[in-house]
């Protein structure tokens, strides 16, 4: 298992950190989930993401790993053979609407796969843009920041430590497609914090190391926000 490292976004000292305000506008109707859409019963196959608990300060010590925490659609991603389903955290179907993504899942080298993280829109700056992502337009060039697997080849590894998940998601993923690996930080959470309120990223998430998956609100994953980020 490669060790958790600093990714290039963190090391971009030239980044212009007013960027973070600009937005990009597309003369496309911005979409809504219609209540029509969402569903109460939950489809098969889905599984209710971990909801991080928002805390003020990031937590200290070496058993935690940090993560940016990008401004996007959290999305739980199933593949099965040529087969794919994009859920958003509340179980609604947005495979047509993010093909991008869609026409990438198949290519994992696995017959089937169950993964969460997050589709984003990301600017030149490396910036996500949540009002591109809102518009058709922007879906469909979105890429799918992936963060964590829950089931492989129909194995449920939501019970194995933090970093065997992470360790075995990032083997399936191939460097510069639509899907990409979330990398992290293992260091003091109040500096990587710091960091990121300095490049204007929306925050950090926090995940215990050896933790296993948890569905709905847990403290396992801790989500501290950027107090002055502006929502592109």
């Amino acid at each position: 298992m490669r060790p958790e490292r600093e990714p290039s976004f963190f090391g971009s000292g030239t980044a212009n950190l007013h960027l973070a305000a600009r937005r990009l506008y597309f003369p496309v109707m911005l979409w809504r989930i219609s209540p029509g859409r969402s569903r109460r019963s939950k489809p098969a196959g889905f599984i209710v993401p971990a909801q991080p608990a928002l805390v003020a300060r990031p937590p200290t010590g070496p058993n935690w790993i940090h993560e940016v925490k990008h401004d996007g659609y959290r999305l739980i991603a199933r593949k099965e053979a040529d087969r794919v389903t994009l859920w958003t955290r509340h179980g609604t179907d947005f495979t047509d609407r993010l093909p991008r993504i869609a026409e990438a899942v198949p290519s994992l080298p696995v017959e089937g796969a169950l993964i969460d993280g997050e589709a984003v829109v990301f600017r030149p700056d490396g910036h996500s843009d949540f009002a591109a992502l809102r518009t058709k337009r922007g879906a469909e060039r979105a890429a799918f920041v992936a963060f964590d697997l829950l089931n492989v080849d129909g194995e449920d590894v939501r019970k194995l430590p933090l970093e065997t998940r992470r360790a075995r998601l990032e083997a399936l993923i191939k460097p510069d497609g639509a899907i990409l690996f979330s990398d992290a930080i293992k260091g003091d959470g109040a500096l990587v914090f710091a960091k990121a309120c300095e490049l204007g990223v929306e925050g950090i998430v926090s995940k215990r190391l050896g933790g296993v998956y948890l569905s709905g609100p847990c403290r396992n994953w801790l989500k501290v926000k950027n107090p002055a980020f502006v929502r592109g």
